[in-house]
């Protein structure tokens, strides 16, 4: 099997298997992005050298605890600022100098703020006012795609600024601009034919995914780069693994839950 078809075909069963989860139940959402955290884990692990056990017990622990308390306004207040002083120190890693070998509360640090806590926040983002709603989130990977897409081809067709050489030598900046934009024409479609109403908000999350999915696109490759691998995992054959599928959204995540906060207390 050529790459480009074996590329093609996990490319395809993961998004038929997100869509689907994701518009059968919030359980069926819920189990499949417990066990994508469990893959992430184990895949963070390997980049920074970490015992796998007690992570993953961690993990499962905190989502399950989550799970339970998942409608209580104060444990959401705590998550989201624990996960967002840790997304500020992963942009401080991204611009620092700094490598391998992580101390190891460090280590722990980014297991709990960059990896586990914005899993446990992405299975917050689909509930709105009505319950769980699947658009919400359909529509949010949606952006991340059509931004990586159309970051990816605008980049290669007039691309001439790098964006972040040392760590991406292929991002430029046209193709970051050009993501962004496709991403805010993606979500006025959104907002038209998809989940009416509410353009400006949709356009306030367009961009949000294109300034920080780009931004998590590049720690996952510093994390990477450092760990000297092109792929954070293996499980799906010419992607990688499945924090190189997540790197995005999991990033992203927290800044539109502190979205939602922001137009919770405005309202």
């Amino acid at each position: 099997m050529n790459e480009t078809l074996k590329r093609s075909l996990s490319g395809a069963v993961y998004v038929i298997l997100l869509l689907t989860s994701i518009r059968f139940s919030a359980e069926s959402f819920f189990i499949l992005f417990g066990i994508f955290l469990l893959l992430a884990v184990v895949e963070f692990c390997e980049l920074v050298q970490l015992q796998k056990i007690l992570p993953l017990g961690i993990a499962l622990l905190l989502f399950g605890l989550f799970y339970k308390v998942r409608f209580n306004r104060t444990y959401d207040l705590l998550l989201l600022g624990t996960t967002l002083f840790v997304s500020i120190k992963s942009i401080g890693f991204l611009f620092s100098q700094r490598n391998f070998p992580m101390d190891f509360l460090s280590k722990y640090v980014y297991l709990l703020g960059y990896i586990i806590f914005p899993f446990i926040i992405i299975t917050k983002l689909p509930f709105g006012i009505q319950g769980y709603n699947p658009k919400i989130i359909i529509s949010i990977f949606l952006l991340i795609w059509t931004n990586d897409t159309f970051a990816y081809i605008v980049g290669k067709s007039i691309g001439k600024h790098k964006l972040f050489e040392r760590i991406s030598p292929k991002k430029t900046i046209e193709g970051f601009v050009g993501g962004v934009v496709f991403a805010i024409l993606t979500s006025l479609l959104i907002s038209k034919y998809y989940i009416e109403g509410a353009t400006n908000i949709w356009i306030g999350i367009a961009f949000i995914v294109g300034i920080f999915g780009t931004i998590g696109d590049l720690i996952e490759s510093k994390f990477k780069r450092i760990a000297g691998v092109k792929d954070s995992g293996k499980i799906m054959p010419g992607h990688g693994g499945i924090l190189d599928r997540l790197d995005s959204v999991i990033f992203v995540a927290p800044f539109v839950f502190l979205f939602y906060q922001i137009l919770y207390y405005v309202s």
